[in-house]
């Protein structure tokens, strides 16, 4: 089956470039102008991955890459940001919105190509959690919901079991405290304390899994990942 690729971009000539490259190289392509028909298509055709231009009409880059993340059936979407040299702040406000990588215009079809195969290939491999995970004394049954350090059962509350489960499904990457506030508990956080409902529940969990707390690093002013040693 033929991997789909969404091309959130403005101008036709760029479309049709990018659409001719991907179609070659195996990809099934679908494309829309702007942010809402971007939100449109992601939603209805759910893609494999997103090209996602930041200057593009009305809606920009960044609120479409935000409301793709804020959004339940579009938040696993891998998104490439495709950016002009002159918006590096933008990519960094990017990549913090949860988009997966930039690449910078112009680019060689053939580096893009390479780009969209690496973040394929990464995502297909976060999926790969398998029903049991265990890293050290760290046991984790996600058919039971169960979670055990060192053969010994461990109490978690449901909030807390997700938040281990979202940080362990996207390991090696860091997760913001708003990423985690909306994926788990859907707030607006328009009041800071909310971000600090975050912090509790990752102490708590510390906590409870003891030397296995090792593994989630926090990320000093934005958030946490979850690391392995292997």
């Amino acid at each position: 089956m033929k991997e789909k690729i969404l091309i959130v971009e403005d101008e036709k000539d760029i479309v049709k470039m990018l659409r001719y490259n991907l179609e070659k190289e195996g990809f099934k392509v679908i494309d829309a102008s702007d942010g809402e028909d971007a939100m449109d298509a992601a939603v209805r055709q759910h893609p494999d991955l997103i090209l996602l231009d930041l200057m593009l009409p009305g809606m920009d880059g960044l609120e479409v890459c935000k409301a793709l993340k804020k959004e339940s059936k579009t938040s696993s979407i891998p998104i490439i940001m495709l950016t002009a040299k002159s918006q590096e702040s933008d990519k960094v406000v990017g990549l913090e919105l949860g988009a997966d990588d930039y690449i910078t215009k112009p680019f060689s079809p053939r580096e893009l190509i390479a780009r969209i195969k690496a973040v394929l290939r990464r995502v297909n491999e976060k999926e790969k959690i398998p029903e049991i995970f265990q890293a050290g004394d760290l046991k984790i049954d996600f058919s039971k919901i169960s979670v055990s350090v060192k053969d010994k059962p461990v109490e978690l509350t449901s909030k807390e079991f997700e938040l281990l489960k979202t940080l362990l499904k996207a390991r090696g990457r860091v997760l913001s405290r708003d990423f985690l506030l909306d994926t788990i508990w859907g707030f607006d956080h328009a009041m800071e304390i909310q971000t600090r409902t975050v912090d509790v529940h990752i102490r708590t969990l510390r906590k409870k899994i003891k030397n296995a707390s090792k593994y989630i690093i926090t990320v000093k002013n934005y958030g946490y990942r979850f690391e392995t040693e292997d």
